[in-house]
């Protein structure tokens, strides 16, 4: 390294200077403030930056040790070693600064002074330096946690929101913040439910609630404790995992309207709060624990928050806003699915009795009993026994909501309803509620809902996510096609088959067409219509992919296939590849000649892309090496190319959606090539022979048509 200050005089050679180098003409100069003025410097590329902070200390005859100071640029980005050669190639104007032991040493001891200006001024720094390991680390041995923590205890406006953000900043270590105890949790929950809380201080106090319940032991990385043979895993000693779900909703319920204000924030203009709230919806519905699963869900579902989500999905375009809609939607698939295979049982359950007395108080029908003495109460509103827990058997909990919204939606119409076929004579009784569970289940095996497994879809499904709604239109279309066909209890299965037809036709495209045209599919459609279509239909039908082991095998595969493309991707950014760096058409006829061509790779763990720009013609050796300028994926918003964007998709924590239609299509075509070689493996007209009679028996070795 040469150097020279702004004064006359004195050079001093760089190691390849004294070698014999020509670095005066090989090597951009390089400014470097100090406190004492400017120096104009030629750092060695080859250096790392312990040895050019070093000759810098030297040369300028600072009497500190070197490890005292290190280098930013003009953005206060700590120079490094991976990033030095940019630095040196784009001559950036470079600082000497205290090193990450002294800032912290120094922030530390204005946090605990509390001196106003340079109290609030020690916060605004610490949120950036927070994003640096080697600062952090520093400031983990001083206990940090605690005066931070004491800071967001006791702030509040500005000061605690760069308080909280530093904090959110420190978290996404893996390490560190073990200490957050209940009562810093209940704190960042009362900042949050505070209608009248800062926009920049709900934003990080948001993300640090969404930690917290991500940071349960099953997300540990590396192997766990088991606490007994009975209870869950426990993280071992000090590892941040020991909060969860439980933990985090323990708080919650101390304060009450939690979740009403964050449900309300989805309609806020800030993108950036719409966002971090849909996040922290996301991970407490990921990380709900069967402890208070059904509570949670109930106030998810009193709040409307499938509606708020609803109106994201035509108000906002950015990317990771989208993505998180998309996991909410794959997040409540989970739920109606745990809702499907949940059992009503009315007996022990009081909140199944509640609903079913509901249902039952507004039929306004009284209990008769039949001839032989048996008592006639639920085979009045169409069920086939008066044994509940073994009507719901196939829809669980799931059916027992929809029936119940079926009834909400308008419960003089229901009366009328049931009155009116108890009218009738018992063959012409249209079983009302056999039919609601009977459409539960043709809307789940439509939307796919049948596998814990659920494929989740590229696009979004605003009709999907009005589950109950949606289930109440097919049900009223059932009762029409009913009186229309003058249907009797053996044309059951017959009325269903309609119904099936009509929700292929009406629930199409629901990302692309509006509620209206599909509440119309359901109303607007006359008996004779719909049968002429179904009747077509059956011609061309193969109703092998419709048979619940196909199905099964589908949802298997589909899993194995979303994994391998995963694997792909990720893979395809660890090698990098080349993307044309456009130029605006507005620039000038010569710069628009002038294109050049950025290559991205993937850094260890997934945290950031590096990139060099250069002609596509030139050589550039595997690894990092050669790409020494990188960004943080985390702060990326939004992708322009779509050979980016599934690969980005799997490096988030919090994601588990396919990214793009591209995507989806390729995992859909290498599930149907799989499924179909798997079918292909078996004889035509096997059918299983009769269950053995008792346990001597053995299986054969699988069959091999080969």
């Amino acid at each position: 390294m040469s150097s020279h200050t702004n004064g006359p005089g004195d050079a001093l050679r760089s190691r390849a200077a004294a070698n014999g180098a020509s670095s005066k003409t090989l090597i951009p100069t390089n400014s470097v403030t100090t406190k004492d003025g400017v120096v104009k410097v030629r750092i060695d590329p080859t250096l790392m930056v312990a040895d050019v902070v070093k000759q810098l200390v030297a040369n300028l005859q600072i009497k500190q040790p070197p490890s005292n100071f290190a280098l930013r640029d003009d953005d206060d980005e700590l120079v490094t070693n991976e990033n030095l050669r940019r630095m040196i190639r784009s001559k950036a104007k470079l600082k000497l600064v205290n090193s990450a032991a002294v800032e912290a040493q120094e922030i530390y001891e204005k946090l605990q002074l509390r001196e106003e200006k340079s109290y609030r001024l020690a916060l605004f720094s610490l949120q950036r330096y927070l994003r640096e390991e080697d600062f952090a680390n520093e400031f983990l041995k001083r206990d940090g946690v605690h005066v931070l923590v004491d800071v967001i205890t006791t702030s509040h406006g500005n000061t605690l929101a760069y308080a909280l953000t530093a904090m959110k900043n420190l978290m996404d270590l893996e390490y560190g913040w073990a200490t957050l105890d209940s009562s810093f949790i209940f704190r960042v929950v009362q900042i949050i439910a505070a209608p009248q809380s800062l926009i920049n201080v709900c934003r990080p106090a948001t993300a640090i609630l969404k930690r917290l319940v991500e940071a349960d032991p099953a997300s540990a990385p590396g192997p766990l404790v088991a606490s007994s043979s009975r209870a869950p895993p426990v993280a071992p000693p000090g590892s941040v995992y020991r909060y969860g779900f439980d933990v985090v909703f323990e708080e919650m319920r101390k304060e009450p309207g939690l979740l009403e204000t964050v449900v309300s924030r989805l309609g806020t203009a800030d993108t950036a709060l719409v966002l971090n709230s849909v996040m922290l919806i996301n991970s407490l519905l990921a990380h709900a624990t069967d402890t208070w699963w059904e509570v949670f869900i109930s106030q998810l579902e009193r709040l409307n928050t499938r509606k708020a989500i609803i109106r994201l999905m035509s108000s906002h375009t950015v990317e990771d806003l989208t993505s998180c809609v998309l996991d909410f939607q794959g997040n409540i698939a989970r739920v109606i699915y745990r809702k499907k295979t949940t059992l009503v049982e009315p007996d022990v359950e009081e909140t199944h009795a509640t609903a079913l007395d509901y249902i039952w108080t507004n039929s306004r029908l009284q209990v008769e009993t039949a001839p032989d003495g048996a008592t006639l109460k639920w085979r009045q509103l169409g069920f086939a026994s008066e044994n509940l827990s073994h009507e719901f058997t196939e829809v669980g909990i799931l059916g027992l909501d929809c029936l119940k919204h079926f009834v909400q939606s308008d419960p003089d119409f229901f009366s009328k309803v049931v009155q009116e076929q108890n009218s009738r004579s018992p063959q012409r009784r249209c079983p009302l509620a056999r039919a609601s569970n009977e459409v539960v289940e043709l809307l789940s095996e439509y939307w796919g809902v049948l596998a814990p497994g659920y494929a989740t879809s590229p696009v979004f499904q605003p009709f999907f996510l009005n589950f109950y709604k949606v289930h109440a239109l097919a049900t009223n279309f059932f009762l029409q096609m009913w009186n229309e066909s003058g249907a009797a209890i053996g044309d059951f299965s017959r009325v269903i088959a309609l119904v099936r037809s009509q929700v292929k036709v009406a629930l199409r495209q629901e990302h692309l067409r509006p509620w209206h045209e599909m509440e119309q599919d359901f109303s607007e459609c006359e008996y004779r219509g719909v049968r002429d279509r179904q009747m077509k239909e059956l011609e061309d039908e193969d109703d092998l992919p419709s048979k619940i082991p196909v199905r099964n095998l589908r949802a298997k595969l589909y899993k194995e296939s979303k994994e391998f493309v995963r694997q792909q991707r990720i893979h395809c950014l660890l090698q990098g590849s080349w993307f044309l760096n456009a130029v605006p058409i507005s620039a000038p006829t010569s710069r628009r000649l002038a294109r050049q061509w950025p290559i991205y790779a993937s850094r260890q763990y997934l945290k950031h892309l590096h990139t060099l720009t250069a002609s596509p013609s030139s050589q550039l050796r595997s690894g990092l090496e050669d790409l020494p300028e990188h960004f943080d994926l985390a702060l990326i918003t939004e992708i322009a190319y779509s050979e980016l964007r599934p690969g980005r998709q799997t490096a988030r924590r919090d994601s588990g959606h396919v990214a793009s239609k591209e995507t989806a299509d390729f995992i859909q075509a290498l599930t149907e090539i799989g499924l179909k070689n798997q079918v292909a493996r078996y004889p035509v007209g096997w059918a299983a022979g009769p269950p053995p009679t008792n346990n001597d028996f053995f299986f054969s070795d699988l069959y091999d048509p080969q």
